[in-house]
């Protein structure tokens, strides 16, 4: 509301702030009408297509929080607690709008390629900043509505609803959604702020992002046992939320059709609103044109220490990887997830060793498979090579004009993918062994099976990326999300793991684990080897002559 009152208040014809809101609103929804791939805005019978894919997922994640507002409602409208459902169901859409907003706050406040642009104009930079804040609560109410409109929908199927209180329920998700706009502008102004003071801006994103990740999964893998907890004691829940969440408390109330507390829920919202923003336009113009990773350097001579094409070319391999923040988290986050199992068998080696051995009680002579295949559908979630020859984008005559072979290219691309999936499979598989204490052959073969995997992963994207190349992109998301290798990649992994899993089981009368463990490493090594051969010879001169 604060956000259009300000909008409506300015001076159109002297500074043409519709033509940026309007700007600004096409880039926050160009995802839907543009085509990453090519540049350019879809088809009609296109358009039609991506907006129904997008309804049917939004409409999947809706339908677990009507699931979620189905299973609290009836009991807390019985038990007279009405507020205290809309108080919960709040919070996860305060949440869940942040979790969608807070990672284009950053791009969209402060790394927008036209800041510059703008800021030069006779422009005010508050103008500028009230334009970019208006397409991140857009998208930060889209995420929210999710949660929020199931939510109601529920409400309205099991309570009485007077004009007042339907109301109150429609204005609800539009005030909350301030506080979802303050909290991620606060998350992505401590992006800024870090990053505006380093020089590597990629590990500060990736490391905030990372821990978001962490609590947000988190949360939802005790999802259930915190309802169950909330409807075991409801009313202590209550006093819980009346003390230490009081906005929440008087938005429940609000919802029941309380004027008094529609008015508190919305004065502290704009008032936290008011001051985020306050902070964000003192900061603004200084973050928005700092400049970033490049500092004041004084000129020294130093000796240039020549090295070998192999290790040049695998170093910028490497560079790329950790100088893409979206290259990291979605083709590597197999390695933090690998570290935090090897952590949490470290911590909790008692309890996983009781869980364990009291699950598979009778049948201890599959525990070994189970865990090496564990490991092997761990390795899947890293698969840097499936998309580093699209990465090369349109400048991929610069690595064929090298003298270098395309081999020797798509090697370094291999052995990162090796180098980072390699040392976190070892780490784990080491702390897995040290839980199960399997067999002497077992103890040998779980590594040799797993590394063999790793290596079959890291050939098979590179395979499918030199038949499925994406050279034309225009934004790097495009080859690391939404190109066919990187899905292929990954689930054919998945697949293969369970496929092994159903001729384990079919065969498990004629072939014991050990023997099976046994051609299933016979089997990954002759796959690596016709897939190896293959890289090296046409695959060598599919690149050579993309």
């Amino acid at each position: 509301m604060i956000l259009l009152w300000k909008m409506y208040s300015w001076n159109w014809r002297e500074c043409n702030d519709e033509s940026i809101i309007k700007k600004q609103l096409m880039e926050s929804f160009a995802w839907v009408y543009q085509d990453k791939k090519t540049g350019k805005n879809r088809s009609g019978k296109g358009l039609i297509a991506y907006v129904v894919l997008y309804l049917t997922v939004f409409g999947v994640a809706g339908s677990a929080f009507y699931e979620i507002a189905n299973m609290l409602c009836p009991p807390l409208l019985e038990a007279s607690l009405g507020w205290l459902y809309f108080a919960l169901m709040g919070m996860i859409g305060a949440v869940f709008g942040t979790f969608g907003s807070v990672f284009s706050t950053y791009t969209t406040l402060y790394q927008a390629k036209d800041n510059d642009l703008l800021l030069a104009m006779p422009i005010p930079s508050n103008h500028v900043l009230l334009a970019r804040l208006l397409g991140v609560y857009v998208m930060g109410l889209l995420y929210e509505m999710l949660v929020m409109l199931p939510v109601n929908i529920v409400y309205f199927l099991y309570a009485q609803v007077s004009i007042t209180k339907a109301l109150f329920i429609a204005l609800i998700p539009l005030v909350l959604s301030l506080f979802v706009l303050a909290l991620s502008c606060a998350l992505g102004w401590i992006i800024a702020w870090c990053a505006s003071r380093l020089k590597n801006t990629k590990i500060v994103t990736t490391a905030l992002s990372l821990v978001f990740l962490a609590c947000y999964f988190a949360f939802f893998s005790q999802s259930m046992t915190i309802l169950q907890n909330f409807l075991m004691n409801p009313a202590g829940t209550g006093e819980t939320i009346k003390g230490a969440l009081y906005p929440f408390y008087h938005m429940g109330l609000a919802a029941e059709g309380n004027t008094i507390s529609m008015l508190i829920f919305t004065a502290i919202m704009l008032a936290i609103f008011v001051v985020v923003y306050a902070v964000l336009s003192h900061s603004f113009l200084k973050l928005a044109t700092a400049n970033r990773g490049n500092t004041k350097t004084k000129y020294v001579e130093k000796k240039h220490k020549s090295v070998t094409p192999n290790r040049a070319l695998l170093r910028k391999e490497f560079k790329r990887f950790f100088g893409s923040t979206s290259y990291m988290l979605n083709c590597g986050l197999g390695i933090v997830f690998m570290i935090v199992a090897a952590i949490a068998i470290i911590v909790e080696y008692k309890d996983f060793s009781e869980l364990v051995f009291g699950m598979f009680a009778g049948y201890e002579e599959v525990i070994s498979l189970i865990a090496a295949a564990s490991i092997c559908m761990m390795t899947t979630m890293n698969d840097m090579s499936a998309p580093s020859v699209s990465l090369e984008g349109k400048n991929i005559w610069l690595v064929q004009m090298l003298p270098v072979s395309g081999w020797q290219v798509l090697s370094a691309k291999l052995n990162m993918h090796l180098i980072l999936s390699l040392i976190p499979t070892a780490i784990l598989t080491v702390c897995i062994e040290w839980l199960i204490k399997p067999s002497l052959l077992f103890a040998v073969l779980i590594p040799i099976t797993a590394a063999l995997f790793v290596l079959f992963i890291a050939c098979l994207g590179l395979f499918t990326n030199l038949k499925m190349p994406n050279l034309m992109w225009t934004s790097e998301i495009v080859p690391i999300k939404q190109s066919a290798g990187v899905l292929i990649t990954m689930f054919g992994g998945w697949a293969v793991v369970l496929i092994l899993g159903v001729a384990y089981y079919l065969l498990r009368n004629q072939l014991s684990p050990t023997f099976f463990m046994l051609c299933v490493a016979v089997l990954l090594l002759a796959v690596d080897i016709i897939l190896f051969s293959w890289l090296r010879t046409r695959g060598a001169r599919i690149f050579e002559t993309l």
